[in-house]
């Protein structure tokens, strides 16, 4: 991936990386190369010159690196950033249905994915030319430390195996807790974006919940640092230890070296380099294993990202190419449940949609109406059974062909933080800029009038998360009644599709502007394949048939006056709904009698 995004920048770290390991070795050996000199007397200092000049070119190399090393590397992370988020969100668009979004593991994983797969390409990239420089670093204080005494050498890098050992340890245990934590921090984020969000302000605060949402935010964040904490004490122990041991050996070592040097076994430059040497290699070691623990741990939570990307498509389908509906839709057998711990939903559903005639689908709470539409849009597959278009099942279809021929307003819309018209716009992308268009959806709608009376007509925000970065106009809210007016002109804006889907589309609308928007609505659905829901009987009762859904499964179907006269569940729906809007009797009204 790394190579993918910036061959160049790549390369550019690579040899920095290289030039910039060198120094130290050379510096070192420079430095003993002037002190050895100088101890010759004042004669030297000609012989001293070049040495000196060499190495204030060092200190330049060195003054240098780090700022050219940090913009190439600035810029290799952008680049791969943007190639991993590419990837994973395309990995993501291929899930065509909607369990995987409902699968609390597939959620934790998702998060640890956007998080490891932008920055770990490269932090491992820097992991490898770290370990590739301090190789090189440490190869050259090794080998200056090998002529001097190859004891300490052989002593230095074999203390390094167990603190390698340790450290890979600690870096599965993170990564494992990284992963065993996912739950615990989506709980921690849902409490504060509660405490922030204007949706839920109202009965938290009606409700006094801040309070309880604040200290249940607060107990899951303790669950998860009372875990890091534990982890961050054993590395603690474990530094220690091993901090205290290099520097044991490091004292011993510098112990020997000036006993040697007062017997004239060594130089002062030797002393020196002597210094240097195990310095060098302790931190080169040091380096080179705190590089390999990190490039580890990414590794291991990379793993979720590969997983992601990996992912196949849950649904497929190897039509691509779909005829217009001319017989119409067939739920034939279907039974369906969202999980095998479910309930069945559906158990054996059997109807017919026709082609160019309105089904209204009639049933409580729970009774499988939601369900069916998704079943059409093919969200999910059924587990038995089929859903035939023109007696072609939809299995065989490709999800993107199947839902083009499709439009349609769901009971939980959508309002996106976007503009007015960009929230119409969004129901047809051919038609996204097209104005004139989404004007005569609004229109359709009923919605033209309170959209062109915004601050900003149709380019005027209908959200507060953001503001208008031209001018740092605020936008606005819209009523329950208004948003979903946008979502019907968002469905309308998709024309002439070959079937229509109206789930719920009036819930939040008054008796007035329901009655008004049901009147555009049948005569936008007139000769057109649809399938209206709504728990307001009066919405559906001029469907060409009425189909009504009692525990998963059709109970009556036929038209209103049919399913009136046969006297069943529809007949008592509508006769409790109908007498909520009559007068109550009242007792007869009597003269007044006589005073006394």
């Amino acid at each position: 991936m790394a190579w993918r995004a910036g061959a160049v920048w790549a390369v550019s770290i690579a040899a920095v990386t290289a030039v910039s390991s060198g120094v130290p070795v050379a510096v070192a050996w420079l430095t003993k190369l002037v002190l050895d000199r100088l101890a010759g007397g004042p004669g030297a200092l000609p012989d001293v010159l070049g040495p000196a000049l060499a190495l204030m070119a060092l200190g330049l190399v060195a003054g240098v690196q780090p700022s050219v090393r940090r913009f190439a590397g600035n810029e290799l992370d952008r680049r791969i950033s943007l190639l991993a988020q590419d990837r994973l969100y395309t990995a993501v668009s291929r899930l065509s249905g909607l369990a995987r979004f409902e699968d609390p593991a597939f959620i934790d994983r998702l998060r640890l994915a956007t998080q490891a797969g932008g920055s770990t390409p490269g932090q491992v990239l820097n992991a490898v030319f770290a370990v590739a420089g301090g190789l090189i670093t440490l190869a050259g204080f090794l080998v200056s430390l090998l002529t001097i005494s190859p004891p300490m050498a052989v002593v230095l890098l074999l203390g390094a195996v167990p603190v390698l050992g340790a450290e890979l340890v600690l870096a599965r245990r993170r990564a494992a807790s990284d992963w065993r934590l996912g739950p615990v921090e989506r709980r921690e984020f849902l409490y504060a974006t509660l405490l922030s969000s204007a949706n839920a302000a109202k009965e938290i605060r009606l409700f006094g919940l801040a309070a309880f949402l604040h200290d249940r935010m607060l107990r899951e964040r303790s669950v998860a640092e009372r875990e890091r904490r534990g982890l961050d004490r054993s590395e603690l122990r474990i530094q220690l230890a091993l901090g205290l041991t290099a520097a044991l050996v490091a004292g011993g070592g510098l112990v020997w070296a000036i006993t040697q040097a007062g017997r004239g076994a060594l130089s002062v430059g030797d002393v020196s380099m002597f210094v240097a040497s195990v310095a060098g290699v302790q931190a080169g070691l040091s380096g080179i294993i705190t590089e390999i623990a990190v490039a580890a741990r990414r590794l291991l939570l990379f793993q979720h990202y590969l997983a992601v990307v990996g992912t196949e498509p849950d649904l497929r389908g190897t039509r691509r190419e779909l005829p217009p509906l001319t017989g119409g839709i067939e739920f034939r057998d279907v039974w369906f449940r969202y999980g095998p711990e479910h309930p069945w939903v559906l158990r054996g559903v059997s109807l017919v949609v026709p082609y160019g005639r309105g089904v209204g689908l009639v049933g409580g709470n729970g009774s499988g109406k939601s369900t069916l539409v998704k079943l059409l849009c093919r969200f999910y597959d059924p587990e038995k059974g089929a859903v035939l278009w023109d007696g072609v099942d939809l299995r065989e279809i490709d999800p993107a062909v199947l839902r083009a021929r499709i439009s349609g307003v769901f009971q939980d819309y959508m309002q996106y933080d976007m503009t007015a018209g960009e929230n119409i716009g969004l129901g047809d992308l051919d038609r996204f800029t097209d104005r004139a268009a989404v004007r005569e959806a609004a229109r359709r709608a009923g919605a033209e009038e309170f959209v062109a009376a915004l601050p900003r007509g149709y380019d005027t925000l209908i959200t507060r998360v953001f503001f208008d970065s031209s001018d740092d106009e605020e936008g606005v809210f819209l009523s329950g009644g208004q948003g979903q007016r946008v979502a019907v002109a968002r469905a309308m804006l998709r024309g002439d599709r070959d079937v229509l889907i109206l789930d719920e589309p009036s819930s939040g609308l008054d008796a007035e502007a329901e009655h008004e928007l049901h009147t555009r609505l049948k005569e936008h659905r007139r000769g057109r394949t649809s399938l209206l829901i709504s728990h307001r009987l009066g919405a559906v009762r001029d469907a060409d048939v009425l189909v009504v859904l009692e525990n998963g499964v059709v109970a009556e179907q036929g038209t209103h006056d049919e399913l009136m006269a046969a006297g069943g569940v529809y007949a008592r729906m509508f006769t409790i709904q109908a007498s909520g809007y009559r007068e109550p009797d009242r007792p007869a009204m009597t003269e007044p009698g006589p005073p006394g």
